[in-house]
C-alpha cells in the first residue's frame, strides 16, 4: 500500500495543494515560455511555491512538471531534457516537503491524439514512463495524472506510473452539460472513468480544473453512485474564469471556496485542494474547514 492510502486510513481526509501555473505567472513567468524550465533556471522560486502550500496546511504538494513530458517540451526545443527537468521538479518539491509530507509528481496530457494516430499507444506509454521514472528518481512518492480528457490516454499514463512502482492518482476534467451532467471534451462521464482507471492501477481518482468547487459536488456524487470505496481527489478552480481588463481572473475568494468543503466531504470526497487561480490562502481556508 502507498503512502497516501496509508495516511487516509489514519486521517480520513487530506488536503492537497493549489494552482502552480497561475502562481508561476505571479512570480514572473512570461507567456510563451516553458514553465517547467523554471526547475532548472529558477529553482528557488519553484521551491518557494511548494513551501508556501505546505505552510498553508497541505498534506501533499505537487511538482512543477505538468507539461514536462517530451511531447509538450518539444514545443520549446527541450524534448531531450525531459528526464533532467522532471527529476529536478521532484527534487525541489522534496526539498520543500522534507521526509514527512507527500510529493505528487504532476503528469499532464501529451497534447497528442491517439485516435488521429499522432502517437501509438506504445509510444505514448514510453513518453509517460520516462517522465514518471524521472519524477521517482527525484523523490516523488506518487504520480497524479491530471487534467485528462481522453480516457485511453489517462489509462496509459496510470499504467506507466504504476510500472515505476509509484502510487498513481488520476483526475479528469469535466465540463457541465446544458441539460445537466458532466462530460470531458472527449465525451467521457465521471462514471465512465472509474473501472478503466481502477483496472489500470489507480489508487485514487477524481476531478480537477474545469469547474469551481460547487460544480465538483455533483461529480463526486456521480462517482460515489458507482463506487463507494475508492478515495476521491478534488482540485477545483477558484471559480469559473472571467476575462477582465486583459487578464483572466478566477473570482472565488478563499472563504467562498472553503464554503463548498462540507458539501464535498458529504458527497464523498477524501482529498481536497485547488486548481487554477487557487493560492496558499485558498488552501489555508480549505484546510481549516477540513480540520474542523
Amino acid at each position: 500500500m502507498g503512502k497516501i492510502l496509508d495516511l487516509l486510513k489514519k486521517q480520513k481526509y487530506l488536503v492537497s495543494d493549489g494552482a502552480w501555473g497561475t502562481f508561476l505567472q505571479a512570480k514572473g513567468l512570461q507567456a510563451g515560455t516553458c514553465p517547467e524550465l523554471w526547475n532548472i533556471d529558477h529553482p528557488e522560486a519553484v521551491k518557494d511555491i511548494a513551501r508556501s502550500y505546505l505552510e498553508a496546511g497541505a498534506d501533499m504538494v505537487e511538482t512543477n512538471s505538468f507539461g514536462g513530458n517530451s511531447c509538450k517540451l518539444e514545443h520549446y526545443g527541450l524534448a531531450g531534457r525531459a528526464y533532467e527537468i522532471n527529476r529536478a521538479a521532484a527534487a525541489l518539491s522534496r526539498q520543500a516537503a522534507g521526509p514527512d509530507k507527500i510529493v505528487l509528481g504532476s503528469v499532464g496530457p501529451t497534447g497528442k491524439f491517439l485516435m488521429m494516430g499522432e502517437l501509438s499507444p506504445e509510444e505514448m506509454f514510453q513518453v509517460f514512463y520516462e517522465q514518471c521514472q524521472a519524477l521517482k528518481e527525484g523523490g516523488a512518492d506518487a504520480v497524479v495524472v491530471e487534467t485528462m480528457t481522453d480516457l485511453e490516454e489517462a489509462v496509459i499514463a496510470v499504467r506507466a506510473a504504476v510500472k515505476t512502482g509509484l502510487e498513481a492518482l488520476c483526475t479528469m476534467t469535466f465540463d457541465p452539460l446544458a441539460g445537466g451532467g458532466y462530460r470531458t471534451m472527449m465525451g467521457i462521464s465521471p462514471s465512465d472513468m472509474i473501472q478503466p482507471l481502477l483496472e489500470a492501477g489507480a489508487a485514487v481518482i477524481g476531478s480537477n480544473c474545469g469547474n469551481g468547487s460547487r460544480g465538483m459536488i455533483d461529480i463526486v456524487r456521480e462517482i460515489r453512485s458507482v463506487n463507494t470505496e475508492v478515495p476521491v481527489l478534488i482540485q477545483a478552480n477558484a471559480g469559473l474564469p472571467v476575462y477582465k481588463d486583459g487578464k483572466t481572473i478566477f473570482p472565488e475568494s478563499p472563504e467562498e471556496m472553503a464554503a463548498s468543503v462540507p458539501g464535498l466531504l458529504e458527497a464523498g470526497a477524501n482529498i481536497i485542494g485547488g486548481c487554477c487561480g487557487s493560492t496558499p490562502a485558498h488552501i489555508r481556508a480549505i484546510a481549516a474547514r477540513i480540520r474542523e
